[in-house]
């Protein structure tokens, strides 16, 4: 028989409640020291040999037996096939969701804009979409083709020229619905490799792989960790934590919707975060229930245990403004209003990855077909980050077009303030354009 399981119960009104909460959220993502070394030979590997250290390391680390980079390029042709290969059932769902996600993402666009000064002078700023994005899919038995379309999607909305995708197949293990999934969103080349390899290839090129602008994507600990080692020679989307929801509950939802809404996030691995706020101590109760009933029905049940009795809590609260003080204090990559009037709380939100309203409002929705980005910021740092969008994928130029008028009144003040700092080229460049 399976031992009850043990979710912490904690009480926002105890006085070591902050200590205990801080214990709670805590998560360090920076790779050891064995991993960022393994690492950074394999990036400079790949830099140093390209194709041929992509083909070495292809047949250690996924056990295949590639003869050539030839082996592990997949024709657009490839992707059409699987598009046949998938259920009609898959197949229309993956097109219902790219299209709410494509939908959604037009509105983010943004166009370039300028204004005239009474002088003449001309301000502004030119939107410009990247001219290539890489995107990291992981592979094997693992599916994730709700990754593909929340990340390719927004790329091609921007106007990306080009999007190529990286999948490892570890043992020749080809996934048709991430495949399918890849030809809706419009992927233009795809590469059957994975790892840090993946990443060094598409940061810095080789033979076969052109290099990116951007990077985007999840992945294992050595992917976050070569995404970390290449930025700055490439953009890069996020380094992700594990997945977490925080429901806040008046109370008055069914006990076991909460349950599964908590399972949802725990069912993703071990270190993934399920918090559940209430001011009604018996409805945490009766969740607690319906969490014990229900956890031996899932398939994934193992690691939502772990998950939940490891990282989990349900914590009470004296009213429902301390459980928004609670959420933003938290800042959780997705946060349920599971409440009566979600609308009446919402001004108090300040920091939150996405925000599902009302009770009926699943955040699986959001993962597969809502139509807002599923790539959020996590472990704290919906503080200062956004969800993954269109503005990702592009990038923006000021525009300055000064009239003769213009740069001789502006010229005045640009030269006071750099005698100011003593930078008198500077000032003697803006003074040449001063009149008279």
């Amino acid at each position: 028989m399976t031992a009850p399981i043990a979710i912490r119960r904690l009480n926002a009104t105890d006085a070591d409640f902050n200590r205990h909460l801080d214990h709670l959220l805590s998560w360090e993502s920076v790779s050891d020291d064995g991993v960022n070394q393994r690492v950074l030979e394999i990036i400079a590997d790949v830099r140093s040999r390209g194709d041929a250290a992509l083909v070495d390391l292809t047949r250690r680390f996924d056990a295949l037996d590639v003869a050539s980079m030839a082996d592990l390029i997949l024709p657009r042709e490839r992707l059409e096939l699987a598009l046949q290969r998938i259920t009609p059932a898959q197949r229309e769902a993956l097109e219902i969701a790219a299209e709410r996600v494509r939908s959604y993402h037009e509105k983010q666009r943004q166009d370039s804009w300028s204004y005239t000064e009474a002088d003449g002078t001309v301000l502004g700023q030119k939107v410009t979409p990247l001219d290539r994005a890489g995107l990291y899919v992981p592979g094997g038995k693992a599916s994730y083709p709700s990754s593909v379309l929340m990340n390719a999607i927004p790329a091609k909305v921007a106007g990306v020229l080009e999007v190529v995708m990286v999948v490892p197949t570890p043992r020749g293990e080809i996934n048709e619905i991430v495949l399918a999934a890849a030809a809706i969103a419009g992927v233009d080349r795809v590469f059957t490799i994975g790892g840090a390899q993946a990443v060094a290839a598409l940061a810095y090129g080789t033979e076969s792989v052109p290099p990116v602008d951007k990077i985007v994507g999840p992945g294992n600990i050595y992917v976050a960790t070569a995404k970390r080692h290449v930025f700055g020679k490439v953009g890069i989307d996020m380094i992700a934590g594990p997945s977490e929801i925080l429901v806040v509950c008046d109370g008055q939802t069914d006990p076991d919707w909460i349950a599964m809404d908590l399972f949802s996030q725990a069912e993703h691995d071990e270190d993934a975060q399920s918090i559940l706020v209430s001011p009604d101590a018996e409805f945490l109760d009766r969740v607690a229930a319906s969490i014990e009933r229900l956890l031996p029905t899932l398939e994934r049940e193992a690691i939502a245990r772990t998950s939940l009795a490891g990282r989990g809590a349900l914590i009470q609260v004296s009213d429902m403004q301390q459980a928004m003080d609670v959420a933003n204090r938290i800042a959780p990559e997705h946060l349920e209003l599971s409440v009566a009037d979600p609308q009446q709380w919402l001004p108090y939100v300040r920091h939150a990855g996405a925000i599902f309203m009302g009770r009926y409002t699943a955040e699986a929705l959001g993962d597969y077909c809502a139509g807002p980005n599923h790539v959020l910021p996590t472990s704290g740092t919906a503080r200062f980050s956004s969800p993954l969008g269109v503005y990702d994928f592009q990038k923006r130029s000021s525009i300055i077009h000064c009239s003769a008028e213009g740069a001789s009144v502006l010229g005045r003040t640009a030269s006071v303030l750099a005698r100011g700092e003593s930078l008198t080229a500077h000032a003697r460049s803006a003074e040449y354009r001063i009149k008279g």
